[in-house]
């Protein structure tokens, strides 16, 4: 992507969403050292109509922002991004890492908006490791920060276009713990490493797992330690028209996009590199 390799578990053949998901990129990277920022991740670009999301798990990121934002988040926070009628942003390792170097992994996936809410006023949301929910396991060997949704006793922090339970889980070997999803949400497993027994399915790193939707209690046995998330949302059943950057209903919203776009009324990013 840009000249970026990374892993793309969704879409994959045969499964182009899953509704309200449509795409998982997971990148992982070591910087070098006295690297420049400016040519780091991604630049300036645009977005409409969904929820660009980033889980920071190495490293930190830093979102720039048409509507005025500035915001680095570090390992273990949250970039969640409601474009809705449009924004422009940017994503790249801070000035400090490109500096150091050192270890980068990063998680974006994108939630789709519902119809009724595409062209609602974008808003960022940051969330720092520190101010995400946990809920920890019996034995004290699994802990799941709660993003967006409700876990156990646990409410995450970040508003959603529609219901969803989002989860980021670090595990070591031998944990256990049960949990519920809402029955009439898809529901899905990625890990990043390590392996985890999931409902009696060996998932290894980089393999994703889709539940069926009767699936909603989860039973988890790690074998490995490792990191995974887990994805679950109340599916939106509305058609969905992409270009890029830009995830409407219909194609001629899609051309409206993008015209509105080239017209600069999603706003503009200069960056200033220090």
């Amino acid at each position: 992507m840009g000249g970026i390799l990374l892993d793309q578990p969704l879409p994959v053949r045969g499964i182009d969403q899953i509704d309200p998901f449509l795409l998982v990129h997971h990148w992982k990277d070591t910087l070098n050292s006295n690297s420049k920022e400016s040519l780091l991740g991604v630049g300036p670009h645009p977005h409409r109509g969904f929820a660009p999301v980033t889980f920071i798990f190495e490293g930190a990121l830093h979102h720039r922002d048409s509507v005025g934002n500035s915001s680095i988040i570090q390992k273990g926070g949250t970039q969640w991004m409601n474009s809705g009628k449009g924004i422009v942003h940017s994503e790249r390792p801070p000035k400090e890492l490109a500096k150091s170097g050192g270890e980068f992994e990063i998680i974006q996936f994108w939630v789709n908006a519902p119809k009724s809410r595409k062209l609602d006023d974008p808003n960022y949301q940051p969330l720092t490791a520190e101010k995400t929910p946990k809920v920890i396991s019996a034995d004290k060997k699994v802990s799941i920060g709660v993003v967006a949704g409700t876990l156990a006793d646990k409410k995450g922090n970040i508003d959603t276009y529609s219901p969803l339970l989002v989860l980021r889980l670090d595990m070591e070997v031998g944990g256990k713990i049960d949990f519920e999803v809402p029955k009439d949400y898809n529901a899905f497993w990625y890990q990043l490493d390590g392996s985890t027994l999931v409902n009696g399915t060996t998932v290894a790193a980089k393999e994703l797992l889709w539940f069926d939707n009767n699936d909603s209690q989860m039973q988890l046995e790690v074998q490995k330690s490792g990191r995974a998330i887990l994805l679950a949302g109340k599916p939106l059943n509305e058609p969905v028209a992409t270009y890029g950057p830009f995830v409407m209903n219909t194609d001629e919203e899609v051309m409206q996009a993008i015209q509105d776009y080239q017209a600069g009324k999603m706003g503009t990013l200069k960056e200033v590199f220090e």
